[in-house]
């Protein structure tokens, strides 16, 4: 797990001090509908509550470049003492989020991490290892000769590129047996991925895997298979571990999905955000883990739900 810190101490005549001050930080959130993204917001939200010093502003950036671009300039505007990016595409939001750090305010990109910004900090997962793991137990799993279909996320979005080419590194190059017979850009989106799938069963007699690069993608392709017998063995994966993967998981209808706990990234922004606001350090950059979801442990990660209320 990667964790750098570049500290700062504060000091008055030799002694260390923690200003003791009331923070606003602008949360933009890369949509609101999309269900990792509702659960990291909701996440955020909670974990706030925790620091008597802070007070978070959810922005919902509606899965629009030009929305979210609109909000950062708005919290450089309105002046927020820290703002929060989970980008919708990292290299669209890039000059606005180095325009946050120009106007001297705190700045952390999460969800994914915009590489290469003097002054940022990051919360992040490493998403190849997410789509690896996944990947890796596909290699034995997906039967030989298999038709597959392939769901990505946005273009520009460092996880959605990096679950791909794991993918292609650790299944396709080592099954080269297996043919894609669809694959689409679904933007992580339910309802863009109902209608692919449904383009791809009228179109295909079979379909072993799909291969999702996050939950909520295919946890529409599922929808639409749901009540035919000619799809009841379909494998699917995923990635996010959102409740109602692990739900799928737990009914035998989705074979996998790495946990990107939203819990633990809340966790760990609200307290990368506590250090930067009081001057503890000057700069963070910090991974969360990449556990795999099975029937085997599914139950362990229902109950973390539940514990937190998302059940």
């Amino acid at each position: 797990m990667m964790m750098i810190l570049v500290f700062s101490v504060l000091a008055v005549g030799g002694i260390s001090v923690m200003a003791q001050e009331n923070y606003k930080i602008a949360y933009i959130a890369r949509a609101q509908g999309d269900s990792f993204a509702a659960w990291l917001a909701n996440s955020v939200e909670k974990e706030a509550e925790k620091y008597k010093n802070i007070e978070v502003k959810v922005f919902d950036g509606q899965a629009s470049d030009a929305k979210q671009n609109s909000l950062i300039e708005n919290s450089i505007t309105n002046q927020f003492d820290l703002v929060i990016i989970q980008p919708n595409n990292g290299e669209a939001q890039r000059p606005y989020a180095e325009k946050v750090v120009e106007a001297g305010i705190e700045l952390i990109t999460t969800n994914a991490r915009i590489e290469g910004i003097e002054g940022a900090s990051s919360v992040d997962a490493n998403p190849y290892a997410q789509a690896a793991v996944n990947a890796r137990k596909a290699v034995e799993q997906i039967p030989q000769n298999a038709n597959v279909v392939v769901l990505n996320g946005p273009p520009g979005n460092f996880h959605a590129s990096e679950r791909r080419k794991a993918w292609e590194q650790e299944f396709f190059k080592k099954r080269p047996d297996v043919e894609i017979v669809g694959e689409q850009i679904a933007n992580w989106n339910k309802g863009e991925a109902m209608r692919y799938m449904e383009d791809w069963v009228m179109s295909n007699d079979k379909i072993d895997a799909i291969i999702s690069m996050n939950d909520n993608m295919a946890a529409g392709a599922l929808e639409v298979v749901k009540n035919d017998s000619q799809f009841e063995d379909i494998l699917a994966y995923g990635v996010d571990g959102t409740a109602e993967a692990c739900l799928l998981i737990k009914e035998g209808k989705m074979t996998s999905t790495t946990m990107q706990s939203a819990y633990a990234l809340a966790e760990k922004l609200l307290w990368a955000s506590n250090l930067l606001l009081t001057n503890e350090v000057i700069e963070i950059h910090t991974d969360i883990s990449n556990p795999l979801v099975t029937q085997e442990n599914v139950d362990e990660y229902l109950e973390m739900h539940k514990e937190a209320g998302n059940l």
